[in-house]
């Protein structure tokens, strides 16, 4: 693999650590291109021949230095959106061009000789620039590969390899700032986050994908430039939310968000959290427990086959913001204690009215505000005096999101006092093992009164309803406190309640 790059500022250096790191992701991206080489080398001749460059970007070429492999494979064209789409018509098996705005097509081939399918998308030669007064980016092609890197996010994003000579473009010493780990910009900071807000996101994303620390000088640009994040639509300050949540270490990216000041403007409530601790030390620092529940709660997702599968962007979510209630219901209470008194319905309501802000769907507000309102459901059982009613509400209540609840109420529990910690887990050892005795005997998972709406209508006598509804209400708070009793106890109850209705 020849190169093309600005200098190689590291054979000259006394830092041979760092050379002998540079020439170690040169020998695991050798190995990677040459996996991938057959099918990005054959599209590069399809290019070449009508007479246009193709070059591997991004994150495939990034990866590759890492020593990892990518089936979905980003190149840039000197070509136009049309050509482009010609040329993918003849060498893929289909193709589509849902980015055609932003100059990107997209293209699938299936796999030959056993291989795995390849998708692709090429995008014409751009860079990316906001209007002040607009949301959205205005593209603009370029013409050289060279000053497409330049618009790329961070150098370790503005390397390529030029197809299909695989040779090794890297302008900006991208190579270098990968093996120091380094976040970097490929022109000044202050400009390049001013063409795209969104890459001060994508910093703060990528600290936590990759474990980077960021530049210096990006880092007093965020800083200066936080606010100007709001000129980005909610949908992509969500999606890159989103692939920070699920990377494999949350934290490191949500400490970019609040110590640069991102948070202020997409995720306030998060830098709300960060309570100064008082003189006296009489509560916790809602903030820091708060990642430590995130990362508690990442330690208990399942495997692929099991209840909750990671990464699971519900459960992070539920457990980031779980105690985001706390610093509405503070209270200094009489002899030096701090309350926080019904938190939990608060942080429910802040949960769902921050997540609609961020165009999260429906359903995920709804799953991730009732977790912050059941969090902290489990408290009252500490003595293990629950009856089985309350077990069967307990379950009942969480529904589908029982798993979920079980993690995150676990998760909660980060008290340094051993006893304590080993208290609350058999309490909830106990708990799960009730759950499990009731759902074996009564079928919890798919709790229902003893009698349907049909049967309810034939006892009473009455036809559809109201009146259904509650007799259907009042069957099933029976059955809740009650266990299962059968149709014809069930109609019993049924009657003698009714009767006291019409009365």
């Amino acid at each position: 693999m020849s190169s093309e790059s600005a200098g190689n500022p590291v054979s000259g250096s006394d830092d041979e650590g760092l050379a002998e790191k540079v020439a170690l992701l040169r020998r695991r991206a050798t190995a990677v291109l040459a996996h991938m080489a057959p099918a990005a080398t054959e599209l590069g001749a399809v290019f070449e021949a009508a007479g246009h460059e193709l070059a591997l970007v991004g994150g495939p070429v990034r990866d590759a230095f890492l020593g990892r492999s990518s089936a979905d494979l980003d190149f840039a064209t000197s070509a136009s959106p049309d050509e482009t789409q010609a040329l993918l018509a003849r060498w893929g098996d289909s193709h589509w061009d849902i980015g055609r705005e932003f100059g990107t097509i997209g293209a699938s081939r299936r796999g030959r000789d056993g291989e795995p399918d390849v998708v692709v998308e090429v995008t014409t030669y751009r860079s990316d620039e906001y209007d002040p007064a607009s949301r959205k980016p205005v593209v603009a092609f370029g013409d050289t590969l060279e000053g497409d890197l330049s618009r790329r996010d961070f150098t370790v994003n503005a390397m390529a390899v030029r197809l299909p000579s695989l040779t090794f473009v890297d302008p900006h010493d991208g190579l270098v700032d990968l093996a120091a780990q380094v976040l970097r910009t490929p022109i000044e900071p202050e400009r390049s986050f001013d063409d795209d807000p969104l890459r001060m996101m994508r910093a703060a994303r990528f600290a936590a994908q990759l474990g980077f620390a960021v530049d210096p000088g990006a880092w007093s640009a965020i800083v200066a430039m936080a606010d100007r994040v709001t000129i980005v639509s909610a949908e992509r300050v969500r999606d890159e939310l989103d692939k920070l949540l699920l990377s494999r270490s949350p934290r490191a990216g949500l400490e970019v968000l609040v110590e640069t000041g991102l948070a202020d403007h997409v995720l306030p409530e998060l830098t709300g959290m960060k309570l100064a601790v008082d003189e006296h030390h009489r509560h916790k620092d809602v903030y820091e427990h708060s990642l430590t529940v995130l990362d508690q709660a990442i330690d208990l997702e399942s495997g692929p086959e099991g209840p909750v599968p990671g990464p699971d962007l519900v459960l992070r979510l539920a457990a980031l913001l779980h105690d985001i209630g706390k610093p509405a219901t503070r209270r200094f209470e009489a002899g030096g204690t701090v309350s926080f008194h019904h938190h939990e319905v608060v942080g429910a309501k802040m949960s769902a009215k921050r997540l609609r802000a961020l165009r999260y769907d429906k359903e995920t507000v709804k799953q991730v505000s009732r977790l912050v309102e059941l969090h902290l459901r489990f408290h009252g059982y500490g003595d293990g005096a629950w009856t089985d009613s309350a077990v069967r509400r307990y379950v009942t209540d969480a529904g589908p999101l029982l798993e979920r609840l079980h993690r995150l109420t676990r998760a909660d529990c980060t008290t340094r006092n051993r006893r304590k910690a080993q208290r609350l887990s058999s309490a909830y050892d106990e708990l799960e093992a009730r759950i499990e005795k009731l759902r074996g005997e009564e079928e919890l998972a798919a709790m229902r009164p003893d009698l349907d709406g049909e049967q309810i209508m034939a006892a009473l006598g009455v036809p559809p309803g109201p009146a259904v509804g509650r007799a259907y209400r009042f069957l099933m708070e029976l059955r809740l406190d009650r266990g299962p009793l059968g149709p014809e106890a069930a109609r019993e109850e049924l009657l003698a309640w009714w009767a006291t209705q019409e009365g």
